[in-house]
């Protein structure tokens, strides 16, 4: 095997895992050493991230975009497997209880369905007054943009453009990557806004110097620390192995569409990889009951997980996403279509922020703030920068808001599946894009009927 730098196979990796390292401790350093950027909440990872985005997009830098973002894929899944394989607590989480990940699949969808309401009423007014040409059913990226992310967004691009779009493809990948930059800004300006209120306590780096006590890292019952295989070890074997088990039980799931027909094989497939990270959490959760199982019956005389170490690795897996995701933003070519992209972005960013402060209030009672920017963060961005928001107030994940995110958008593929058909109708003619239009503003009033009034089936006796 040639070992030298001209294996490109076997360095490239490493090498673009450096510079992340490199940009994140760089970032770091600046965040410690200089007040203003210290005061002013902005993630450490992000810093780290626009850093790599500048030196990118200027060409001092030679870095892949397929593998940041193969990085943030994977760093998703890793992240909420990790989570999810941590204990918890016996107590209820939260007020809303079982309805918690219901609701929050409908708030994710009704986000979707409110932009998609703004989208279509910006390219339509356009098309009907400054810019006949453009492609009425064109807002209809602004969700897939937002609130699906750069795949997504891609894909109806793609298809809208074969429909007549001139510049589909670029414009959805463009409203994607403003999608992250709204999370990433105008959530970290709300940070700072909430913090400046009073609304919650930043942890300095110095006050949480030798904070970690032997009742933080070891619980009751826990393998030792010191033993033949290192306990950091066999947390990282646990949240990889589950992530093998993700890997078989979708590549089964895709085999098995494929083989009774192609045409299901195309749609669900990349519905399935696309969300990885909730088989992953699901399977972690499963793991974790078998062995809760197994030691109330004696048959596993110690716990395996670790908490603290579990979101470390969380923690470690979610800052490379994050920094890997916003470097590799990319807005693409807009000939023409700049004022319906500036317009939609805007509006998307602000109109999104606004619905949640107010619906998050109804739904996400006892962790407002915690719901409300983890939602603003995946709703404009990916679920990496509802993470990325979180993380800022809630660090070490005690309130319920990641799990709803994970829970969420589970609930939100069925809640969701209305609007796949509402997609491939709105570029039929001009009469289906006002048709979906209405049926947006519809849809939209039945799921906050759902969020805002249904309490749940009472159970008999």
């Amino acid at each position: 095997m040639d070992f030298s730098a001209a294996n490109t196979g076997l360095w490239d990796i490493i090498i673009q895992l450096g510079l992340i390292a490199g940009a994140l401790l760089f970032a770091n350093v600046l965040r410690r050493k200089i007040p203003v950027i210290r005061k002013s909440l902005m993630p450490t990872a992000v810093l780290a991230g626009f850093l790599l985005l500048i030196l990118r997009m200027t060409g001092l830098l030679s870095i892949k975009t397929a593998t940041l973002e193969m990085l943030t894929y994977h760093g998703i899944a890793l992240g909420f497997i990790a989570l999810s394989l941590r204990i918890s607590p016996a107590k209820p989480r939260d007020g809303a209880g079982r309805l918690a990940g219901p609701k929050s699949g409908a708030l994710i969808v009704s986000c979707y369905t409110i932009q998609g309401i703004l989208g279509l009423v910006i390219s339509l007014a356009l098309a009907y007054t400054f810019m006949p040409a453009l492609f009425k059913a064109s807002g209809i990226l602004l969700p897939m943009g937002y609130g699906q992310g750069p795949g997504q967004a891609n894909n109806i691009g793609t298809t809208y453009e074969a429909l007549g779009f001139a510049g589909g493809r670029s414009f959805g990948l463009s409203i994607a990557a403003a999608g992250y930059l709204s999370a990433c800004i105008v959530g970290v300006a709300y940070l700072n806004y909430l913090y400046r209120k009073g609304k919650f306590r930043h942890n300095d780096i110095d006050e949480l110097s030798g904070s970690v006590t032997v009742d933080t890292f070891q619980d009751e019952g826990e393998i030792p620390i010191s033993q033949s295989v290192d306990k950091l070890s066999v947390q990282m074997a646990l949240v990889l192995l589950v992530y093998l088990a993700t890997y078989l039980v979708i590549w089964g799931l895709t085999s098995l569409a494929s083989a009774l027909g192609p045409g299901l094989s195309y749609t669900v497939s990349s519905l399935l990889w696309g969300f990885n990270f909730i088989f992953g959490s699901v399977i972690a959760m499963l793991l974790g009951t078998v062995f809760k199982g197994l030691r109330r019956f004696r048959y596993m005389t110690h716990q395996y997980q670790n908490n603290y170490l579990l979101s470390r690795i969380s923690g470690f897996a979610f800052d490379v996403m994050i920094i890997a995701g916003i470097a590799s933003i990319g807005i693409g070519d807009l000939k023409g279509l700049w004022i319906p992209f500036l317009l939609m972005s805007v509006t998307g960013a602000v109109a999104t922020l606004v619905y949640l402060q107010w619906i998050c209030k109804h739904i996400y009672k006892g962790y407002y703030y915690e719901g409300m920017l983890s939602m603003y963060g995946m709703m404009t961005g990916t679920i990496s920068s509802g993470i990325l928001l979180l993380r800022e107030i809630d660090p070490d994940f005690k309130t319920p808001a990641s799990s709803n995110l994970i829970t969420g958008s589970g609930a939100a593929v069925l809640f969701g599946a209305p609007m796949l058909v509402l997609i491939g109708v709105a570029p039929n003619s001009t009469a289906s894009t006002f048709i979906v239009l209405g049926l947006l503003v519809v849809y939209t009033a039945l799921l906050l009927l759902f969020m805002l009034k249904f309490r749940g089936i009472k159970r008999r006796g």
